[in-house]
């Protein structure tokens, strides 16, 4: 599973992928979920007044992180949608639409797991070789059933994790190669088959594994230090 991750160089990220944004991303060194963080996603361009426009742009939005089904009756569902297997989610009610229709792309350059040792669980923070960043392959939704206004949430793709993520837990969120983004978010792709065979475990020559302070065990905590390494 992935229940922390970090993007402490939004603006790196956003560059690479081809977004433009008008605001600066904030850094964030222990995001956590029911949050809103960045995402990118593939919508029309706006057209000019009285002209129609058949234009693709990548764009970021603020979505809350714990998928919310568009038929769910209560939104306390997304606590429990954090994450998606990606080996079932071409037939679970919960996202086989949203694999179709609503894929997104997570900013991140690190996420969290924690090993159990005989003085608790130590967490660790993994990340790419140079630090580089990348992203998460996720699906959303949008929610309007309640008196609230509508709420767009997300959801991380996970699979079986490579032989190093494997040494701290049996799972870890599916990154996209730079090729798989482009099939990723090309809104003309649906088919489910396509789609689920870029949701592979990262390459574990590409992943570093670093033991860091326990100040991420609590979401409050959003500080470089959270991502220092410590000796243990």
């Amino acid at each position: 599973m992935c229940g922390r991750y970090t993007l402490t160089r939004p603006g790196d990220l956003l560059t690479e992928l081809g977004v433009e944004t008008t605001e600066p991303l904030p850094a964030s060194y222990n995001i956590a979920p029911t949050q809103k963080v960045p995402v990118v996603r593939t919508k029309p361009k706006e057209a000019d007044a009285g002209e129609a426009s058949t234009a693709l742009v990548r764009v970021v939005d603020n979505l809350r992180w714990g998928l919310i089904p568009f038929w769910a009756k209560d939104i306390k569902i997304g606590n429990r949608m954090i994450n998606a297997r990606s080996e079932t989610v071409a037939e679970k009610p919960a996202f086989r639409n949203s694999l179709r229709r609503k894929r997104c792309a997570i900013l991140a350059d690190g996420f969290y797991e924690w090993k159990k040792t005989e003085d608790g669980k130590q967490p660790y923070h993994i990340y790419l070789r140079d630090h580089r960043p990348f992203v998460f392959a996720g699906l959303w939704d949008r929610w309007d059933k309640g008196p609230i206004d509508p709420i767009e949430s997300f959801t991380i793709l996970t699979t079986s994790p490579n032989d190093k993520v494997a040494e701290l837990h049996n799972r870890m969120p599916v990154i996209l190669t730079p090729e798989a983004i482009d099939l990723w978010l090309d809104p003309e792709i649906d088919d489910a088959e396509r789609l689920t065979s870029v949701l592979q475990a990262y390459d574990a020559g590409e992943i570093e594994l670093s033991p860091v302070s326990k100040l991420v065990n609590r979401p409050s905590n959003n500080a470089p230090q959270c991502v220092v390494p410590i000796e243990i």
